[in-house]
């Protein structure tokens, strides 16, 4: 199977089965809502609904590690390192529930944006104040009402996926309500799927490593910037593991966050 044709058969495949689904999401909504104000159940739909495309897709073989990090009995503030789109997709593989945090033009993507607003995922709107301050509030109403969040600190899918400095909103949030922070990092998700292209780049091998929260008894202390640099470290790190597993050479000293 070329490039070219994989690319055209997952695109088509996420058309078709987006167009299949969506119904039966809007109809999920509408049966469960009166008993599921969490809508757990249409986050799990979704959850399967967006692992098709890894499921389904010869290229890319993924492996998740650290479940056992992945606590039910209270909301967590969940944030990932950024390489490409197929992060979402892996990341929907967590079986967790948690709600997305989304740039606003997501939603307005047909069926797949449709069904974010149906999950009351949060969106963010990028460069206005009183979008970011919306989206803090829906955040902490999400945490309030017993659901995590997931978070790209970064602010946007590193370029050469490389780990970016993240921005301290994530942490901030986690503070003020108490919740534990859960890294995750993801590796491989660049090679398989770049920032500025949509063409599949053969076999791939994606991972994602959940890592030990951040309790709040263990952070309280912090600083909304000290917890961003301690958990950039930390998801630093597991990348450089993780590549030098994959990899096969090589080891990497600590490197610190730069503002």
């Amino acid at each position: 199977m070329t490039h070219v044709i994989a690319t055209v058969w997952f695109w088509t495949f996420m058309v078709i089965t987006s167009v299949l689904l969506f119904p039966i999401a809007a109809l999920i909504r509408l049966l469960s809502f009166p008993f599921d104000r969490q809508l757990v159940m249409l986050h799990r739909f979704t959850s399967f609904w967006g692992s098709l495309y890894t499921w389904c897709n010869p290229l890319w073989s993924v492996t998740i590690e650290g479940t056992e990090h992945l606590s039910r009995s209270i909301p967590h503030v969940i944030v990932a390192n950024h390489q490409s789109f197929a992060d979402i997709l892996v990341l929907f593989r967590l079986r967790f529930h948690y709600k997305w945090v989304s740039k606003a033009e997501n939603f307005r993507v047909p069926l797949i944006g449709w069904n974010m607003t149906l999950n009351r995922y949060i969106r963010l709107d990028r460069g206005s104040v009183r979008g970011n301050l919306q989206m803090m509030r829906k955040c902490e109403e999400a945490l309030q009402g017993g659901s995590s969040v997931m978070i790209f600190p970064e602010g946007t899918r590193s370029p050469d996926g490389e780990l970016r400095p993240f921005k301290d909103g994530a942490f901030d949030l986690a503070l003020r309500t108490h919740s534990p922070i859960l890294p995750i990092a993801i590796d491989g998700t660049a090679e398989a799927l770049p920032k500025r292209g949509i063409l599949l780049q053969g076999k791939r091998r994606i991972r994602v490593h959940i890592l030990p929260a951040l309790v709040p008894s263990v952070v309280e202390h912090m600083s909304a910037k000290e917890l961003n640099r301690a958990t950039w470290q930390r998801i630093y790190d597991a990348l450089a593991s993780l590549r030098r597993g994959r990899e096969g050479r090589g080891s990497s000293g600590e490197v610190h966050q730069t503002a």
